[in-house]
């Protein structure tokens, strides 16, 4: 495409109205990059044309001077090797993906100078109207808007692979998997988890995708230091559901898996076998010893103490042993806690059963509600 084209093509193109659709092209973020960190729209890479720094002197310019001094000031701190820098990835991203949108908070003064100086190197995009601030409020009325489907929930006593049951249906809303944490003390993933932010956008285009019938986990509303969103929330508190029953041995197998051989596994893919285990065990003695106050000094003390034997015995190929520390904690603290709750929160039960007969149901659920 001629300069002139693509310049003729930007002057009919500056705005694109905020709407979903634009989640399905590329988004460039130019806002900085503790404003991405807080909460990003979904898909989007963040190429800032200030950095935080920048940012905040910029901020405190326009607080005491005005838009003009500040625009002025942005200019001056953007210049040079590091101007050639932004526009430079920019163009690589563009180039890789030319019909990208470019966006900063509010569709103002950053996404307007950033558009100007891409155009004036031959590449022209369109900026949001409203920017981030205008797509966020399109995700979170979608939210509210798509919150009402039916909705089946999974429970079970820990250990019952709820989640992998929910991952088998083709309506199965993994809350865990937004959110990046199991939903206990021990939940923790290696890897940071998501903005609470982030988690809704997640969420509501999970939503979107399952316009009909939706199933999830029996969650609290708070996964790790995440929280449902009070919609969704109340639409869950009034669903129905079906229960995992299976026996101990089987539900020990299935927490060894989750939590002791694929944590392990993968904190010492991520940090290497040394800081791996240091870390790996960090957390599960530290998510044991956050429980002390409701087991008690002297249980606690009791399964540090097989919990310290068990992370030997894992050394030399013994998974097992960890047994020594799980089971006590499922029959002695959780299960009792999960008994107490089914007792004092009746919800309306369609099926109690083995995972098999509960995945069955499920699927049945779901014909019926999509068919």
């Amino acid at each position: 495409m001629r300069q002139g084209e693509r310049q003729e093509k930007f002057q009919a193109n500056e705005f694109v109205d905020a709407d979903l659709a634009l989640l399905d092209r590329p988004l460039l973020d130019v806002r900085a990059p503790i404003e991405f960190a807080a909460g990003a729209l979904p898909g989007a890479i963040n190429l800032p044309l200030m950095n935080d720094d920048e940012r905040r002197e910029v901020g405190i310019r326009y607080k005491h001077a005005g838009q003009a001094s500040a625009v002025e000031l942005g200019n001056r701190l953007v210049s040079g090797e590091s101007r050639d820098a932004r526009l430079s990835a920019w163009e690589r991203a563009i180039e890789a993906a030319p019909d990208s949108v470019i966006y900063c908070f509010r569709g103002g003064m950053r996404s307007k100078i950033s558009q100007q100086w891409l155009a004036e190197r031959g590449y022209p995009l369109p900026r949001i109207r409203g920017g981030w601030k205008a797509m966020r409020s399109r995700l979170i009325e979608t939210l509210e808007s798509h919150s009402q489907a039916p909705l089946l929930l999974v429970a079970g006593l820990t250990g019952c692979a709820k989640t992998a049951l929910i991952n088998s249906l083709d309506s199965g809303v993994d809350l865990e998997g937004h959110a990046r944490h199991k939903g206990s003390a021990f939940g923790q993933h290696p890897l940071a988890g998501p903005s609470q932010i982030d988690f809704e956008h997640g969420l509501t285009l999970d939503l979107v995708r399952l316009p009909h019938a939706r199933v999830v986990e029996d969650e609290s509303q708070r996964i790790g230091r995440l929280a449902v969103p009070a919609t969704f929330w109340q639409s869950m508190k009034m669903a129905p559901c079906i229960r995992v029953e299976m026996p101990l041995e089987w539900r020990l197998e299935q927490i060894r898996k989750d939590y002791i051989e694929d944590l392990s596994s993968t904190y010492h893919r991520d940090y290497g076998p040394h800081l791996g285990e240091v870390l790996f065990r960090k957390q599960l003695s530290g998510a044991l010893k956050r429980l002390g106050k409701r087991l008690g000094g002297e249980r606690l003390a009791r399964l540090i103490e097989a919990q310290q034997r068990a992370f030997s015995a894992q050394r030399h190929g013994n998974v097992q042993a960890h047994d020594d520390w799980l089971a006590p904690l499922l029959r002695e603290y959780y299960d009792p806690m999960y008994r107490h709750q089914i007792d004092h929160q009746p919800r309306p039960t369609l099926h109690v059963g083995d995972w098999d007969s509960c995945l069955a149901v499920a699927r049945q659920w779901e014909r019926e509600q999509t068919g």
